[in-house]
């Protein structure tokens, strides 16, 4: 671990490899496990703010959802997410073709409808923030139904920091950025 700002840094995501393999995994983590994609309060208005154009890109299924428990949830812990369609998949998720699961709101973003690609949780998996009271951890987690997206980045030589560059910056600023990567040429020689 290492500290950058208010952040303290897990060493895997400048060491570990890692490059979303779609082909392989079919979006998983966005129907595996048991909760929705975290969210902080601005995140759950903006989802309510934008919904009604993300709407047109959404199954009927996760519509349902959204318009039963609304646009995002807080669970018992306090903590706010995004629904899910019978405790699976995300309420925003859509299928392509190939039965591969994709964002609504990322179709709308891509579509030119919205501004807001989607929560900077997604957009920064597989690193995981969990914020204190003074300082941000920033981890990697590491998932079995990623395995696939580990041995693309191992082929592919890109560490999980560069795969998840434009949501680092997104989160933390351009600075914190640079500075990640001086530590990580450091840390590689």
């Amino acid at each position: 671990m290492f500290q950058l700002g208010k952040t303290i840094v897990s060493e895997d995501i400048i060491e570990k490899d890692f490059v979303c393999n779609l082909s392989a995994c079919k979006g998983a983590c966005c129907i595996d496990g048991d909760a929705g994609a975290p969210l902080d309060a601005e995140e759950a208005q903006i989802l309510k703010d934008i919904y009604p154009k993300v709407k047109p890109f959404l199954r009927q299924e996760g519509i349902d959802v959204i318009e039963k428990e609304g646009t995002s949830i807080t669970t018992v812990f306090g903590e706010i997410e995004t629904p899910l369609i019978n405790g699976a998949d995300c309420a925003y998720v859509i299928f392509d073709d190939k039965k591969t699961a994709l964002c609504g709101i990322e179709e709308a973003y891509n579509q030119g409808e919205i501004s807001w690609k989607k929560p900077v949780s997604c957009h920064l998996y597989p690193i995981r923030i969990k914020d204190y009271s003074e300082f941000s951890a920033v981890n990697y987690d590491k998932w079995e139904i990623c395995d696939d997206a580990c041995s693309l980045g191992k082929e592919l030589q890109v560490p999980v920091y560069k795969f998840v560059k434009e949501a680092l910056i997104r989160k933390f600023g351009e600075d914190w950025y640079m500075e990640l990567e001086k530590v990580a040429d450091k840390h590689l020689k």
